[in-house]
């Protein structure tokens, strides 16, 4: 399999992240795409120029960090990716929507600070900074729940990569005021795949 990927993509990392995790990279070899780019040669690989992208075994291809993982998490045979059954699957996928708006949010808002200056929206740039503070605020408090405690899931790993976007957005300053969120960012980051993701030279 081939999974295609952009440097600073946070989706493409969440995948990174989970080869490690499922200690798969030896099954899976990763390739940078050129995207936004006119006339990509990676557009006659997947036309809608998007990433993270896998190229299956059988030759069929996938899109959406999510169905990826899913996909992965199934053919290894790992529950990562699943939910629960009954309440506790309903919760985490509240969590999880939650999770994603965030990391949507901050993905909006890195893309357009990539644009040429000249180019940028300062409405759409002040929008996700303001959006960002408010959903800070909400996992400062969600980060409590048992479900972000205790064994990892899809929610705390996609948590992370949102939370990393801080390196490439100065001002998405999500550690004022939130020392559980930090703590919890702090307690994570010591796990080997996330750290050997974050090390990894494309």
């Amino acid at each position: 399999m081939e999974l295609f990927v952009t440097k600073n993509s946070p989706y493409s990392k969440l995948v990174r992240g989970l080869i490690y995790e499922l200690c798969i990279k030896d099954r899976v070899r990763v390739s940078l795409a050129k995207t936004r780019t006119i006339n990509s040669s990676y557009y006659a690989t997947n036309p809608s120029g998007r990433v993270p992208y896998l190229r299956r075994d059988d030759g069929l291809g996938m899109e959406d960090s999510d169905l990826i993982c899913e996909y992965l998490c199934a053919i290894f045979d790992s529950n990562l990716w699943s939910y629960p059954d009954g309440n506790e699957g309903l919760e985490l996928l509240r969590l999880h929507g939650l999770c994603r708006s965030y990391i949507d949010g901050l993905s909006v808002w890195l893309r357009e600070i990539a644009r040429a200056p000249a180019e940028q929206s300062s409405a759409v740039i002040a929008h996700e900074l303001e959006r960002s503070k408010r959903m800070s605020e909400v996992w400062e408090i969600e980060i409590n729940n048992p479900l972000m405690q205790g064994e990892l899931n899809r929610t705390q790993l996609t948590l992370f990569w949102a939370l990393e976007i801080e390196k490439l957005l100065p001002c998405f300053n999500w550690r004022l005021g939130h020392p559980k969120l930090i703590k919890w960012h702090e307690e994570i980051s010591t796990r080997p795949s996330l750290k050997m993701t974050n090390d990894e030279i494309l």
